[in-house]
């Protein structure tokens, strides 16, 4: 595991210029960069997964290999500021009447080796994605096409057949890890895709290079190269910004953020709602296979505290269910911490002095801090919940396979989205082992109706069922924040984590 030291980050540093700083401040705090200007190399530094990282765009799945992603890679579509899709390598889309037959057309884009980038390519890349034995994480969303009966009608028209009607096709094209490649690549030592940055150079679990791609279709990057460094120490991403060893840090703590905000050493941009704090409790298994006991961690969380004391005050409390602020989101009386009740459901459930294993870690900001902060109250109800201190790199792997509790966060998504990769029998990140035919069939439904009053019902059932037994329990949401030199420019201030704009580093400058 890659750990922060001086002397590595200093020579990781390159040359990024630093111009005077200008004054006025933004929405997010902080001096303003001044106008756009080309040049430069931005440093960037994420939270990341060490040595098992890899440059495959269909296999990201941690924020750092997202941004990577980003950087060489273009999908079809991807999520906008309000989570609806945006055409990317899609120039349009039209659905047929019965919404089982999508007709995608492509904008004229080029692949790094100056290819074009050609239906055959997205035909290609689609069926590695969802190729038998595949565990990527857009599986799940794009097993829907009947990649058989698809076809290219030419080099810049693909004709989607799916197995089943699909109102939100176009969320499907959006879904994290659906990127094109060329068609027949197998080899990603040297990667080539059609994104805004050319790959230069890469060592997994410390530092990826990008150089300017000029022939990029939305626009030639004003950098001439970027830079993602990897540390998975918070505090160390915040000193190299400090330092200036690095020009960005993503994913910044409340107490960083107040402690240097106001000094103006740092600039801090808070996207909004879009970093959503949770657990996940397996439901396939003892002792969360009995639904008694989830409810029981339902009544005993106290939500108020852990917004005043894990998120300081600044957040919103949550109430089991995914998505608060978001499209179709069901509204439910709000859950309040009740301990008479929990230990009654305890009792039931015949878990009273049960110790249940309770994994987190530091791989995120704010996990081991809830999971302390949850144990404790679980003492109150007879529950002795051990924390468990997780591998930072490999956490988010390690709880999808294996464990029964586990601490939880998520950027934003349509809820289509959050549905079809973490709830479904056939989802790759079923963190929770959430399976239930009568649950796929009503997704099946709401997918299958053009009626969006009928869709929100059959989503608002769904959400109950969650509501009621599911294995996620979401406390709180709160802005995502990253901080950045003040001469940094061109960061998208309203875009949730997860989206087009978020680590949108082909739009961003150097003062």
């Amino acid at each position: 595991m890659f750990t922060f030291d001086r002397r590595r980050f200093l020579g990781l540093a390159g040359a990024a210029t630093t111009g005077a700083l200008l004054a006025g401040c933004g929405p997010s705090g902080g001096p303003r960069a001044g106008a756009p200007r080309p040049g430069g190399r931005l440093r960037a530094a994420f939270a990341g997964g060490g040595s098992a990282e890899v440059l495959d765009p269909h296999d990201s799945d941690l924020y750092v290999e997202i941004a990577r992603a980003k950087a060489l890679y273009d999908k079809l579509a991807d999520y906008g500021n309000d989570m609806s899709p945006q055409p990317r390598l899609a120039e349009r889309w039209e659905p047929s009447a019965d919404l089982q037959t999508w007709r995608i057309t492509l904008r004229q884009a080029t692949f790094h080796d100056g290819r074009p980038v050609r239906a055959a390519d997205v035909l290609a890349s689609y069926a590695r994605i969802t190729e038998p034995g595949s565990s990527r994480r857009a599986k799940s969303s794009l097993s829907v096409i009947d990649l058989p009966n698809s076809r290219a009608i030419d080099d810049r028209t693909v004709e989607f057949r799916l197995k089943r009607p699909y109102a939100e096709f176009p969320n499907a094209l959006a879904t994290l890890g659906a990127y094109i490649i060329p068609e027949g690549t197998t080899d990603f030592s040297r990667p080539i895709g059609s994104g805004p940055f050319r790959f230069t150079s890469f060592e997994p679990g410390r530092s990826f290079l990008g150089a300017r791609n000029p022939d990029y279709f939305d626009g030639a990057p004003l950098l001439d190269e970027l830079q993602i460094v990897v540390t998975n120490d918070e505090a160390a991403r915040v000193n190299a910004l400090l330092g200036k060893q690095v020009d960005y840090a993503n994913d910044l703590t409340l107490t960083s953020a107040r402690t240097y905000e106001a000094g103006g050493q740092i600039r801090v941009v808070r996207l909004p709602l879009s970093n959503f704090q949770g657990l996940a409790m397996k439901v396939d298994r003892p002792p969360f296979d009995r639904p008694e006991l989830r409810q029981a961690m339902f009544h005993l969380v106290d939500r108020e505290e852990l917004v005043r004391s894990v998120l300081q005050g600044s957040g919103q409390v949550s109430n089991d269910v995914y998505g608060q602020g978001y499209r179709y989101y069901a509204e439910f009386p709000q859950r309040r911490q009740d301990l008479d009740r929990a230990r009654d459901l305890v009792r039931r459930a015949g878990a009273e002095g049960m110790t249940i294993d309770f994994d987190t870690s530091d791989a995120s900001t704010g996990l081991k801090e809830a999971a302390l902060a949850i144990s404790d109250q679980a003492r109150e109800i007879g529950l002795n919940l051990n924390v468990k201190l997780g591998n930072k790199d490999t956490y988010w792997s390690d709880i999808n396979k294996s464990g029964v509790l586990a601490s939880y966060r998520s950027g934003g998504m349509p809820l289509d989205s959050h549905f079809s990769q973490r709830l479904l029998s056939g989802s790759t990140t079923n963190n929770t082992a959430w399976r239930r035919p009568e649950f796929d069939e009503l997704y099946d439904t709401a997918q299958s109706t053009a009626d969006e009053a009928r869709r929100a019902e059959l989503y608002t059932r769904m959400q109950r069922q969650l509501f009621d037994e599911g294995g996620f329990l979401w406390w709180g949401v709160s802005d995502w924040i990253v901080g950045s030199a003040p001469n940094v420019g061109g960061i998208d201030e309203r875009s949730p984590a997860n989206t087009l704009h978020w680590a949108r580093f082909d739009k961003v400058w150097l003062a």
